[in-house]
């Protein structure tokens, strides 16, 4: 593991309070006047005396009346335990304000025991240097080692902040190509929380008590054994979709962790059996991403097309029913 890096960046920031915030505290005020940061971070700077009021220190809750002069010393400690590496990236679009990468299945994301090198996070870290003031190097929102597709990297603290703020309100599209093993009938709507399971800490499960979550999936295609389906999330639990799935009886085809035992259709052809033999990883993709862009507030969607195994699963999937 790389040894951590420590530095301090800091901005000294200056406003005037206006007379409509008269009676309101002096940290809901900060929000409004500096909407790069997060209210618990300026919260922070207060106590630790970073802002001053007409040079006098206030605590969080104190109020203003307006009129007032604010100075705010923005410093940044920057931790950055990872290192960057001249790991391949495919960006699928990048501006000022963030990076929208198709990560492909078996890159891990964020550094973790077993895995300090050769991340995602430090293939970033190698494109984009500043990414190492950010928070988990501006990653928002993660997906699974052997999970594929697309991903979206804040660049700034302003995208960082408008892009959690998104998530938390879920308005951010997410869309999830899966091959399940069963048949499907119809689409649907998963509601069932998820935590780790009792007994296996690395497993996650639908226990009660646990965070909410929300999965909707829809049929792409059936087979004889088999189902494409589309998932979109609502929330974004580990390994939502893939308990998720499980849990109602149609688990992802490949997935080692809650896939069960291998279902090989009756009289399938050979190529198929070997093909469900030999894909070891969750049959998952995150194909679509939309979002509200975090500095102009446009619409953006993007799109990729399905990985090679996955394509040619779905073919041979095709095929046997086709000819069956």
């Amino acid at each position: 593991m790389t040894d951590v890096n420590k530095a301090q960046t800091a901005r000294l920031l200056t406003a005037k309070v206006p007379p409509e915030a008269g009676g309101r505290r002096v940290d809901q005020i900060l929000v409004e006047l500096f909407p790069d940061y997060s209210r618990s971070r300026l919260q922070a700077w207060i106590k630790d005396g970073q802002v001053t009021v007409d040079g006098r220190l206030l605590r969080p809750r104190d109020k203003l009346w307006g009129g007032e002069s604010l100075t705010l010393n923005a410093v940044e400690s920057v931790e950055t335990p990872w290192a960057g590496e001249a790991i391949p990236l495919h960006v699928i679009y990048e501006d000022d304000a963030l990076l929208v990468i198709d990560k492909p299945a078996g890159l891990v994301v964020h550094p973790a025991a077993g895995n300090w090198e050769g991340t995602l996070v430090n293939a970033l870290l190698h494109y984009a240097s500043e990414l190492a003031n950010l928070p988990r190097a501006g990653v928002v929102h993660r997906l699974d080692k052997d999970t594929s597709g697309l991903l979206v990297v804040a660049r700034t603290l302003a995208a960082h902040k408008s892009l959690v703020t998104q998530l938390q309100a879920r308005t951010v599209k997410r869309e999830y190509d899966a091959v399940a093993a069963g048949v499907m009938t119809a689409g649907g709507t998963v509601e069932a929380p998820i935590a780790r399971h009792p007994v296996d800490r690395k497993r996650m499960a639908v226990v009660g008590g646990g965070r909410e979550a929300v999965s909707h999936y829809r049929v792409a295609r059936r087979f004889r054994a088999h189902t494409h389906v589309k998932v979109q999330l609502e929330t974004g639990r580990t390994h939502q979709i893939r308990v998720h799935m499980a849990h109602i009886h149609y688990p992802l085809v490949g997935d080692p962790v809650y896939g069960g035992r291998l279902r090989v259709p009756a009289g399938c052809s050979e190529i198929l059996r070997e093909t469900l033999q030999h894909f070891k990883r969750q049959a998952l993709h995150a194909g679509a991403l939309g979002l509200l862009h975090p500095a102009s507030g446009e619409a953006m969607n993007w799109q990729v097309p399905l990985p090679t195994d996955m394509k040619n699963l779905l073919e041979i999937l095709g095929d046997d029913a086709e000819f069956a």
